[in-house]
């Protein structure tokens, strides 16, 4: 028999005020986790109404109502310098920067995580849509958790005090929903003990934002709501009764909210007014800034030569010495290519989260054809032997929410990697990251930064 440990394991919550955070902290105090509420507080600027007070009295609404500790840590040196100076940079750059990638990266899983290790946390916590597994997890910890525990927190290193299976809402929690581990369409040397895959509820998956997590923080992070869809995560507000259970989702620039961002560059870059060009070069409108802009995008700029049939136009390149946009309205269905259109991308900054290049030569042939994802080739080996070699083994995404692209891994070295894809992209931008995930798009695999 397992005997369990009596001592709690400790875990700092990220609470940001929302209804994500609460229910993951309640999730928590109920699976038996000792649990203690930390607002973070960043940097605003001061022509920006400052909301941050109301969200930290609704973050200590809801410790107060759980009955756990809280405490404000403050990372506006943090987040100044490592999003919002960075950010800014980049787009004097010309490049297009996501700020959110650099939250996650220098605040919630750097400043706040730091922090958290420092002081005895065995874990932090958030409201990510997002689930970590562990290969280890089932022999070590399955056996001495509830149905509810085991599923909500797959992490093998703690010891789950026993939760009498009462005591947890009664829902249906699969961590592991459409999680196969027994045919991956990838091989890994097997020292990685940890694997991110993408949130169950697809319409919040959360993974993109953070690509950039490591083994060793992977040990001791939990997304309590990673296997929960948005819904469901509503009932629970509403079961525990919490404060902010009605609270709208927050929306916008991480932390700061729903400004515009060409808005708030504005007070830091200065800009003119430059000419707007269609693909032969001429001059068919105007813009506010050429910085500002990012490829594919369609709004901010004026088209003043259009017909009322006119299809939608959108970014195709950007010169920043000139300050001129390009833009077109063709769709994808035409035969031409657009100007920005490839097949391949320089990504730099790589992190694989498994701590290594994933393999993808020889896979099983039970994984032939996963709901038309996968495309592979027969081959024999010298012994007759069949084998099936992936054309295009991973699943990218170049923008959030982005439908997943099928593409590869041509080379990669020590500060790049050069994947291909099966269909030319043409909304590629430099500064955005791009994100790999496993041929099913369920394992996060890691990602890089377009070059």
């Amino acid at each position: 028999m397992v005997k369990v440990k009596s001592s709690k394991k400790r875990v700092f919550v990220g609470l940001s005020g929302g209804v994500d955070s609460a229910v993951s902290a309640a999730l928590l105090q109920k699976a038996g986790f000792d649990v203690m509420g930390v607002f973070i507080k960043v940097w605003q600027p001061d022509w920006i109404e400052c909301n941050w007070q109301e969200e930290r009295r609704d973050a200590m609404r809801v410790a107060a109502h759980l009955g756990i500790p809280f405490v404000t840590l403050d990372c506006e040196r943090e987040y100044k310098q490592g999003v919002i100076d960075y950010m800014i940079a980049e787009y004097r750059a010309g490049r297009t920067p996501n700020p959110d990638v650099m939250c996650n990266k220098t605040v919630k899983f750097g400043a706040f995580y730091d922090w958290a290790m420092k002081e005895g946390a065995d874990y932090v916590a958030t409201g990510h849509y997002a689930r970590i597994v562990s290969e280890v997890f089932e022999s070590s910890a399955s056996g001495h958790m509830s149905r509810l525990a085991r599923r909500a927190f797959p992490l093998a290193t703690f010891v789950a005090p026993r939760v009498p299976s009462a005591d947890l809402p009664n829902t249906s929690l699969g961590l592991y929903t459409g999680v196969d581990r027994k045919s991956p369409a990838h091989k890994f040397s097997g020292n990685a003990e940890y694997a991110m895959f993408a949130g169950v509820d697809r319409n919040k998956d959360q993974s993109y934002f953070i690509w950039t997590l490591k083994q060793s923080q992977l040990a001791h992070i939990l997304f309590p709501v990673g296997g929960i869809e948005k819904p469901e995560v509503r009932k629970l507000a509403k079961k525990f009764k919490l404060p902010n259970a009605d609270k709208r989702d927050s929306q916008g620039l991480c932390f700061i909210g729903k400004v515009d961002v060409k808005d708030f560059l504005s007070h830091y870059i200065k800009s003119e007014k430059g000419n707007v060009l269609n693909e032969g070069g001429e001059v068919i409108g105007s813009h506010p800034g050429a910085l500002f802009f990012t490829i594919g995008e369609r709004h901010g700029f004026t088209i003043e030569k259009k017909s009322p049939n006119d299809a939608p136009y959108f970014v195709i390149d950007k010169d920043v010495e000139h300050n001129t946009l390009t833009v077109s309205n063709r769709g994808k269905d035409e035969d031409r290519s657009l100007p920005s259109a490839t097949r391949e991308v320089r990504i730099q900054n790589v992190n694989w989260i498994r701590g290594e290049v994933p393999i993808f030569e020889i896979v099983p042939a039970s994984i032939k054809s996963t709901n038309g994802i996968v495309d592979a080739v027969k081959d024999s080996d010298e012994l007759g032997k069949v084998k099936l070699t992936i054309k295009f083994p991973l699943l990218v995404r170049s923008r959030y929410r982005q439908e997943l692209q099928k593409a590869r891994i041509k080379r990669t070295g020590i500060t790049e990697t050069v994947l291909e894809f099966e269909e030319s992209q043409d909304t590629l931008t430099s500064g955005q990251s791009l994100v790999v995930y496993d041929s099913r798009g369920e394992e996060c695999l890691g990602g890089g930064v377009i070059a």
